[in-house]
């Protein structure tokens, strides 16, 4: 794609042709600078098939107001637009609409408050909350969802994989297998769910971190080729990264050469007075072959060398080799935990593709408009009563109960103050028979979630570093019960409404039914 064509898909037309469409409706009914308030939320957390997830994290904030800082109507992207055509051949969007979003085709009117990212997240609670004029609003739901939903989707994937991971080192490799550069935005979001390090050198040294990889079996392949042996490229490799030395021992033999050349190059490194890293194992039986190498690694004398395990890892993977070793190695005369604490994981399709759930089903929903100096609350009414919307201006607050575990998130009025209240009221989001009560002695601490991060186009606050994500992460997981944490099956955390956002649902609910009938 050229320079300018890029600038042109990647800018403020990175859109769906319906919002347009809309923006031009509301132009036309007088209705483009109407305030509104959109909600952006998820109805279910990823289900990858055999297991599920029981929270997710968000992330993609950041990269989604650097973009609308800079995203607006250019004349290039105006002239695009003016040769659109309706089905008669006639200008679909005419040139006094276009002349708008010239002159007010920007986000300086819009406000945001979100989730900040990193912290755990759960259905039905917005993570982001725009507002600002109607038809910019509208204009931004598509690129909005994009940022937002890809990137919680591969921090929940990477948060998984920390969990099952423990302190065990885990590295993305996932640059080649992402869908184009998307794969970027993947990296980044893997980084904040909980890999460690990346392949990815661009995002690696933008975040201030060191890339990390090995070889791949390329270079064997090609010293074969020119009559060489693997103990030859393993010794060119070790020549020329010596204080970096990982070798990849499968592309022959992993235990009958692999292994064995590696450890003859690892000695001769330490007669130089280096230390070699390890090895990396990347096909076959992952926990057979990683008891294995041990065992010989520390015949040789290498107990402290590392362990790479890659080939399509993810948390289930992962769970299942760590168990394999755990019941084979004493029947080799091996330490278990010894060899899991040496392991690395390197993961890559299946984390930046979330395998199992390729998409976040996030949407962004109107909720409200003002009229005058007021309000309305909007709904969106469903056959389905899972795909009803909860109206007005909200915020949501956790509820930790009194051991300090999050308990509940409450999606409240506005104006509502849940901490100051003596005894709260958790209402289902859907089903009128399911409500608890918690008093103040039930409760170590409330805490509000939503934070105003954008006002009238302005960026408030400082941008957050990625450790200050990765520490939001790390505090918020460890304060959820252990149930809600599990890979398989993990318990259902409450998301609850307040009684007074109910009681407002339900009468909004049943005018609008009332007005459908009359019609």
């Amino acid at each position: 794609m050229r320079a300018a064509q890029q600038r042109v898909a990647e800018g403020i037309l990175f859109t769906d042709q319906y919002q347009l469409s809309m923006a031009q409706l509301y132009f036309r009914q007088g209705l483009h600078e109407h305030l509104v308030q959109f909600d952006h939320f998820f109805r279910r957390y990823p289900d990858y098939g055999m297991h599920a997830a029981g929270y997710c994290i968000s992330a993609g904030l950041e990269w989604l107001l650097d973009w609308m800082e800079t995203a607006r109507f250019t004349d290039e992207d105006l002239d695009h637009l003016r040769m659109q055509r309706d089905r008669v051949g006639g200008q679909l969007f005419g040139e006094d609409f276009l002349a708008y979003l010239r002159e007010m085709g920007n986000f300086g009117a819009i406000s945001l408050r979100a989730i900040p990212e990193g912290r755990v997240v759960h259905p039905h609670v917005p993570l982001s909350v725009v507002r600002g004029p109607l038809a910019m609003a509208q204009i931004l739901e598509t690129a909005l969802l994009n940022q937002l939903n890809y990137q919680t989707l591969i921090a929940t994937k990477a948060a998984r994989i920390r969990e099952v991971s423990y302190t065990a080192p885990v590295l993305e490799f996932g640059l080649r297998r992402g869908q184009d550069r998307g794969a970027n935005a993947g990296t980044r979001a893997a980084l904040i769910g909980g890999a460690d390090f990346t392949s990815n050198v661009g995002l690696s040294l933008t975040l201030g971190l060191p890339p990390k990889g090995t070889h791949a079996h390329a270079l064997v392949q090609v010293f074969l080729a020119l009559g060489y042996s693997e103990l030859e490229a393993f010794q060119a490799y070790a020549e020329v990264y010596p204080d970096d030395c990982l070798l990849l021992v499968d592309t022959i033999d992993t235990l009958g050469s692999g292994v064995p050349h590696a450890i003859r190059v690892f000695e001769r490194l330490r007669a130089r007075g280096h230390q070699p890293v390890g090895i990396r194992l990347d096909s076959g039986d992952l926990a057979y072959l990683a008891i294995q190498s041990a065992l010989l690694l520390d015949q040789a004398g290498f107990p402290e060398t590392t362990i790479v395990l890659s080939s399509d890892l993810d948390e289930l993977v992962i769970w299942q080799i760590q168990t394999q070793i755990r019941e084979e190695a004493p029947s080799y005369g091996a330490d278990a935990e010894a060899i899991l604490k040496r392991l690395v994981y390197g993961v890559g399709t299946r984390l930046v593709t979330s395998h199992g759930e390729s998409a976040l089903g996030g949407v962004y929903k109107l909720v409200a408009v003002q009229e005058g100096s007021n309000w309305r609350p909007a709904i969106k009414l469903a056959d389905s009563i899972v795909k009803l919307t909860n109206p007005g201006l909200k915020q949501a607050w956790r509820i930790y109960d009194a051991r300090g575990r999050a308990t509940a998130d409450l999606v409240t009025l506005e104006d509502e103050r849940p901490d100051q209240a003596t005894t709260l009221t958790l209402r289902h989001p859907s089903d009128p028979a399911l409500q608890r009560s918690l008093s103040q002695s039930e409760i170590t601490g409330i805490e509000p979630l939503l934070v105003e991060v954008l006002r009238d186009g302005q960026r408030l606050g400082d941008t957050p570093t990625l450790e200050q994500m990765r520490t939001r992460r790390r505090a918020d997981v460890e304060r959820l019960d252990s149930g809600v944490r599990r890979l398989v099956n993990p318990h259902i955390y409450h998301v609850s409404l307040s009684e007074s956002l109910w009681s407002m649902k339900q009468e909004l609910l049943t005018t609008l039914r009332s007005k459908e009938q009359e019609a």
